[in-house]
């Protein structure tokens, strides 16, 4: 790797991808010559790079004459819903974060989620469909979302000794690491562009426990091995399964004395697709991150430690922000946090596209040229080999095309077409985004575009006020655009139905309160006369 040179002879050879695929270096290791490839963090695995390094070692296709292919990781799944068996035939041994937590190999965590009141609504996509740095961090890096950040941490885990705290970008951990410190707390940061000798130090004096707070953006992902982490503070939001696990993951070593990690997950209530760590369980988005600003600055400086840092003042009183209030729900362990189940709005947690709900575990994208939908199957798999294993249920994805009749130029539909299985919602939904994507455009089916912010259209209201959703009609300033879209398709695709047993609910808990009140109004004695 880098500079290093392996000798073509020796027994192991350990490599990056990059370094294999840079140039012709690959070509001095006679494929015939190894039995066994090894890919740690393997969920990288059908990245093209990767591909490349297995067809030169005669892997892409199944051969008695090729090495055998060992991979591992975390994180067994991919954000764009790439199925890793394209190059990996079977999994063989499969152990959880909840299982190793349960068997004593990590410590326990304990969870707690923070309301505040950011927004990302326009916040961009980079090409792997997370959010964009640049455009993420002008919506979280503000003074009023960094103290909001810094007082939750003080109201939940001041008492912690070893913090690790994850940014949006540089310039957010800059200022971050600033307002943990105007409140008294010596906290310090390490970003990409800190020279090595500092970094060493830096995470060595928290290692040992000489200061509580460690802010970062970026470093401390994968490969880190920081056992005494207590508290992990996730002030950066994400739309990545992977990186919320592997965040999540920094703080659940062991270590003598440690009995839990707690988990505070700076979150706000939105529908734009965001995992937090209850959507990484399966719940509700209830609390998720936001609200931040900041750029990529080009930092020239050697960072040190005598010029970053100020000594922290615990009497130095900064922006007060006296009307912000926390909203702080807890869980003792991970498996309230699973038990806590809203699952109403967790599609958009999973996905920026405008999927619907038309059905009980039934979801639906639709668009001018046809439509995708999501729903649980009644055929199970098993999650691994263990035969103690339940089955679990399948998810399928198909998609139905439009087309025009040649002679009549009637519309038509092709039969659902199966485009691909999940063990679970989240697979589904990446397979379903992935294919989307290709099918069908971006400006119909995105939720970030600018077109669902505005009014109703007055088309729109025509359809819905013949629905009778509601006994007054519905006006432009009722609903957007994007949400008269949606109660359309859900209307279209048998939503109206659920629409109405909502509203026989509804009503029968109307009347109920209103016999309630009648029967309180004739108990009720008043000072008097008697009529």
């Amino acid at each position: 790797m880098g500079n290093s040179k392996a000798s073509p002879a020796a027994d192991i050879v350990i490599a990056s991808v990059h370094s294999l695929t840079n140039g012709d270096r690959i070509a001095k290791f006679d494929p015939k010559r190894f039995k066994l490839v090894l890919v740690d963090e393997a969920h990288h695995i059908v990245a093209p790079s990767y591909r490349e390094v297995l067809e030169y070692f005669g892997l892409n296709e199944p051969s008695c004459d090729s090495p055998v292919l060992v991979g591992v990781s975390a994180t067994l799944s991919r954000a764009d819903g790439l199925k890793l068996g394209a190059a990996i035939d079977h999994i063989v041994y499969h152990k959880d974060y909840m299982d190793m937590i349960d068997e004593e190999w990590l410590a326990n965590a304990v969870f707690t989620t923070v309301q505040s009141e950011a927004n990302l609504s326009r916040v961009k996509n980079n090409k792997f469909g997370d959010f964009a740095a640049g455009s993420l961090s002008k919506a979280v890096n503000t003074d009023r979302t960094n103290h909001v950040t810094v007082r939750a941490w003080l109201a939940n885990a001041k008492e912690r000794k070893s913090t690790l705290v994850f940014c949006v970008d540089v310039e957010h951990t800059k200022q971050l690491t600033k307002v943990f410190r105007q409140a008294g707390v010596d906290a310090r940061y390490l970003t990409g562009k800190t020279s090595k000798a500092v970094r060493d130090d830096q995470l060595l004096r928290f290692k040992n426990q000489e200061y509580p707070v460690l802010l970062n953006c970026g470093l401390f992902t994968e490969g880190t091995d920081i056992p005494n982490i207590d508290c992990v503070l996730l002030a950066r939001p994400t739309r990545s399964r992977n990186l919320l696990i592997q965040m999540i993951g920094r703080g659940l070593r062991l270590h003598p004395g440690k009995k839990d990690c707690h988990i505070i997950d700076m979150v706000a209530t939105l529908e734009t697709g965001i995992i937090s760590t209850p959507t990484l369980f399966g719940l509700h988005p209830d609390e998720v991150l936001n609200k931040a600003n900041g750029k990529d600055l080009k930092d020239k400086e050697n960072e040190a430690p005598s010029t970053d840092y100020d000594d922290p003042d615990p009497t130095q009183d900064p922006d007060t922000f006296d009307d912000i209030n926390l909203t702080f729900t807890k869980y003792d362990t991970i498996y309230d946090l699973i038990l806590d189940m809203k699952s109403e709005k967790h599609i958009r947690s999973l996905s920026h596209y405008a999927w619907v709900r038309t059905g009980e575990d039934k979801y639906l994208l639709s668009e001018a040229t046809g439509w995708i939908t999501i729903e649980k199957s009644n055929d199970t798999f098993q999650s691994s080999p263990s035969p103690t294993n339940a089955q679990q249920p399948l998810w399928t994805v198909h998609h139905v095309k439009k087309y025009k009749s040649p002679t009549t130029e009637t519309a038509h539909y092709t039969r659902p077409r199966l485009i691909a299985t999940g063990p679970d919602l989240e697979s589904a939904v990446h397979a379903a985004d992935t294919y989307a994507a290709s099918e069908f455009e971006e400006r119909y089916i995105s939720i970030l575009q600018p077109w669902r912010r505005r009014p109703a259209t007055s088309a729109q209201l025509t359809i819905l006020n013949k629905a009778k959703l509601r006994k007054e009609a519905l006006r432009p300033e009722d609903l957007t655009r994007g949400q008269a879209t949606d109660l359309i398709t859900k209307l279209k695709f048998g939503g109206k139905k659920r629409f109405e047993k909502q509203v026989g609910k509804r009503k029968k808990k109307e009347e109920k309160a209103r016999e309630i009140e009648e029967f309180r109004e004739r108990e009720r004695v008043r000072v008097g006369p008697v009529l």
